[in-house]
């Protein structure tokens, strides 16, 4: 569903794999284009990649940063995908390969409103983003900088720093965001002649240089064996210990040179080298000049271009005093030493290690250890691991190894990979004692683990059927690259749709009611309670070959039963034909549960949902009032989350030739939040419609509150306007100033005197300060949920409404005002209710 049904016909179909194409479409067409335009593109393609490199290092050299991403928007703009990463590994964060744009996600939003985020530690992330924390619940700091040029938005570039006290420097944002302008202009520059700077292939992983060992010095030479001439260079003498002159270029003196128990091997080497034309690998000992013998590395291989027979060999020396010393001392020690890479594959275990995990070395080398020692399999000591190496902070633990006993492990970051110790350790207290054989070695990788709970909690935070098709199309079809969903729901044996996205308009119509036993995927799914994948068009045609075809190659058809009950059907479609491991059918199934429970308690709630909000509308201004010489216009928006009834509220009031606005809004969400709300409306009402002046009516509300104590505080702002002298006098209780375009287009946020919360102090006395209004002036009251949102300060949010409140299109009229204002500041993530009520002089 964009997938097949069970109509004659395939419009739209798309050509793929299992699909004549049309000449000059699709890959033919790319064969057939000039190879002038291929290298074009290609140079293009390798340059983006050179540019993303080159960014990631910058970050890294001169932020201190240890890890560092570049994110780049889909095609279709719904997505920001990973193109390139250093200094993190890639299975960490490879449930972030894929952010839905709109999400919830510091990179998301970084890329939405053009601004810096920056988040301090785990704390931190937790309370502003806790998608991200429960994705990589790891202490680190971070900042996410868009990249952008000229108005041109492609993406974001983000580091990762250890957590601290002061966060992220602000000299390391300064230059994350140098890096970053840079990168939007060489992108800029790149998308000039139509180059797509959109992100396609694999996700680069660049290599950071190694890191300092001890100096090894590294020689050349050039050896005719059959003459015994020997040629070398000056590093080659200096390491086999000659000083200047005394190398008289022949073999014979290298021999005098090489320690006397060593000649023989070293002559076996270089004849089988000769004879069968491999590489020769020697390690001989050199005598230095106090007659100590010290090792070097000999490698040589036989030229090609050598055309008189096998009687050459060039090659290097390596000095490998400095590493064999170091690996001798880590050697000789009695506890475990190892090193894992950043992907967690063991590179380096010392002889102490072998009887300790009960592993040899040879089975431990270039593999993870939660992967080859069941033992190790609970996914809790590869969080470990993965916990050590995003904080970049030493972590230790404890893990019992059937039947031996109980080792501790020490894990020791940087951002090359880990160092590890392991040693035999005392059992906590209260343990059991280790099971004489150890565990399956099934296991569910933290990467799955983390992605199925990111998912599923944008799923836990959806209240209405609306939220949850918005969850699922903005979390679950981005993360698994597929281009089109279609959500439907049953109600009397029928399937009725409750979102599609990717579809052509209309494409969906015919099917709109068809009962729950049709002869199609979505219906049989749900039918069977069993999940169906095609992986083709072919695999989908010999299934159901009298269904239509869509422009997709691959589908997923999930059943939603919620209690055993059917609730409906979820669709996903994919452009190109793909292979669903046992892992991705794994997590689509689990989804399937989640979205079918979130989908039947929504039900539940957008009954109530309704009735609340007719409660709250009815408790709201039915209309405004029509005075001479202004324009009044409001706007009121629930917040997203669930049936709670907010208190916000608005009014206008005239008084003879005056016009008394107000915006407020109550503290909670709560039906006692809306009582207090329409208890605190009327009374300003009330005092203002007696002639009280501003300040007194704010005076005479906040001491009904105290009275009324209903355990809440409330803030207001109140404007009496004059229109006939262009008066303005504004009074304020703890609310957000009002912003006023002035005629000639400039705009400022009024951050005039006032005074605190309603329902603090009876004794609070509030300000009030006039200003003039010329004719064309437009005035915004509003409540907080307008302007805020967890990604900037609650300052930046009314700024972004003044901008918003300036950039007005010529001609734009008060109604089309409020609504640009609405879609232009108001957060896609809303919680909060909003109200706002602008008037226009003139």
């Amino acid at each position: 569903m964009r997938h097949p049904h069970a109509t004659g016909g395939a419009p739209g179909a798309r050509p793929g794999p299992d699909r004549p194409r049309e000449p000059g479409s699709g890959a033919e067409a790319d064969r057939s284009a000039p190879r002038s335009v291929q290298d074009t593109v290609g140079q293009a393609d390798h340059r983006r990649d050179e540019l993303f490199a080159e960014a990631v290092r910058r970050v890294l050299g001169t932020t201190g940063a240890y890890g560092a991403l570049v994110y780049l928007r889909s095609r279709d703009r719904r997505s920001l995908v990973l193109r390139t990463v250093a200094g993190v590994p890639l299975a960490v964060i490879s449930p972030f390969r894929r952010v839905p744009a709109a999400g919830p996600m510091p990179v998301a939003a970084c890329f939405r409103t053009g601004h810096v985020i920056t988040l301090t530690d785990t704390e931190d992330t937790m309370r502003r983003f806790p998608q991200l924390a429960v994705g990589m619940p790891y202490d680190f700091a971070s900042a996410c900088v868009p990249v952008a040029h000229g108005g041109e938005r492609f993406g974001v570039l983000s580091g990762l720093w250890p957590a601290s006290d002061d966060g992220v420097p602000d000299s390391a944002v300064r230059r994350l965001t140098e890096a970053a302008d840079r990168l939007g202009a060489e992108l800029a520059g790149l998308a000039e002649p139509a180059q797509s700077v959109e992100p396609g292939g694999e996700v680069a992983v660049v290599e950071l240089p190694p890191p300092a060992v001890p100096a090894t010095r590294v020689g050349l030479f050039d050896w005719d064996v059959a003459t015994g001439a020997l040629a070398a260079d000056e590093r080659f003498q200096e390491i086999f210990g000659f000083g200047p002159g005394e190398f008289d270029g022949t073999v014979a003196a290298l021999n005098r040179r090489v320690a006397p128990g060593d000649l023989p091997e070293f002559r076996a080497a270089a004849r089988i080298a000769l004879e069968r034309g491999e590489v020769l690998a020697a390690r001989v000992r050199v005598l230095g000049p106090d007659g100590r013998p010290y090792p070097v590395e000999l490698w040589a291989r036989v030229p090609v271009a050598i055309s008189d027979g096998r009687t050459h060999l060039v090659g290097a020396v390596l000095d490998a005093r400095a590493l064999t010393a170091a690996a001798a001392a880590v050697e000789r020690l009695h506890e475990g030493v190892f090193s894992l890479d950043p992907d967690g594959r063991i590179s380096y275990a010392n002889r102490a290690v072998e009887p300790l995990l009960g592993a040899r070395r040879e089975e431990l080398i270039g593999h993870q250890p939660w992967e080859v020692l069941p033992w190790l399999a609970d996914p809790f000591y590869e969080n470990r691991y993965r916990a050590t190496l995003l904080s970049q902070q030493p972590t230790a633990f404890l893990a019992a190894r059937p039947p031996a006993g109980w080792l501790a492990f020490s894990l020791y970051p940087d951002a090359h990979g880990v160092t590890g110790r392991v040693f035999a350790a005392e059992a906590p207290p209260g343990a059991a004692e280790p099971p004489v054989t150890p565990p399956p070695a099934a296991r569910t990788g933290v990467g799955d683990t983390h992605h199925l709970l990111q998912l599923a909690s944008a799923l836990t935070e959806a209240v209405t059927v609306r939220d949850v098709c918005r969850a699922v199309a903005e979390e679950i079809l981005p993360a698994f690259g597929g281009q089109e969903l279609a959500i439907y729901a049953v109600r009397e044996q029928r399937l009725h749709l409750l979102l599609q996205t990717g579809y052509p308009d209309g494409f969906l119509d015919a099917f709109e009611g068809l009962p729950t036993d049709a002869r199609v995927p979505g219906s049989e799914t749900l039918s069977t309670g069993t999940p169906i994948f095609f992986e083709s068009v072919r695999e989908l045609a010999a299934t159901y070959p009298d269904l239509a075809l869509d422009e997709m190659g691959a589908w997923a058809f999930l059943p939603l039963i919620a209690s055993g009950r059917p609730v409906g059907s979820c669709i996903l479609g994919f452009d190109l034909p793909r292979s669903f491991t046992v892992e991705e059918r794994g997590l689509l199934t689990a989804l399937g549960g989640f979205i079918a429970q979130a989908l039947e308690r929504a039900r539940l709630y957008d009954a109530e949902f309704t009735l609340a909000r007719g409660l709250q509308q009815a408790l709201l201004p039915h209309r405004l009032p029509e005075v001479p010489g202004i324009r009044i216009t409001a706007r009121y928006l629930p917040g997203t989350q669930g049936m709670e009834i907010g208190g916000d509220w608005y009014d206008a009031i005239v008084t003879g030739g005056d016009v008394t606005l107000v915006i407020g809004d109550v503290e909670g969400h709560s039906v006692g939040a809306a009582a207090t709300m329409g208890q605190l409306r009327s009374a300003v009402r009330a005092f203002a419609t007696g002639g009280d002046p501003p300040d007194e009516v704010l005076a005479r509300t906040n001491r009904l509150l105290l009275d009324l104590d209903p355990g809440l505080l409330a803030s207001c702002c109140l404007v009496r306007l004059t229109p006939a002298v262009g008066l303005a006098r504004i009074a304020r209780a703890g609310h957000l100033p009002p912003v006023l375009r002035h005629p000639g287009g400039r705009t400022e946020a009024l951050y005039v005197a006032g005074g605190p919360l309603l329902g603090v102090d009876e004794r609070a006395d509030y300000p009030v300060s006039e200003l003039r209004l010329g004719r064309g002036a437009l005035l915004a009251l509003y409540t907080d949920g307008l302007v805020e949102d967890p990604a900037v300060a609650i300052d930046q949010g009314v700024d972004r409404l003044r901008a918003a409140l300036a950039r007005a299109p010529a001609g734009e009229g008060l109604e089309q005002a409020a609504e640009r204002l609405l879609r232009e500041v108001g957060s896609t993530r809303r919680v909060d209710d909003v109200a706002l009520l602008l008037t226009a002089f003139g």
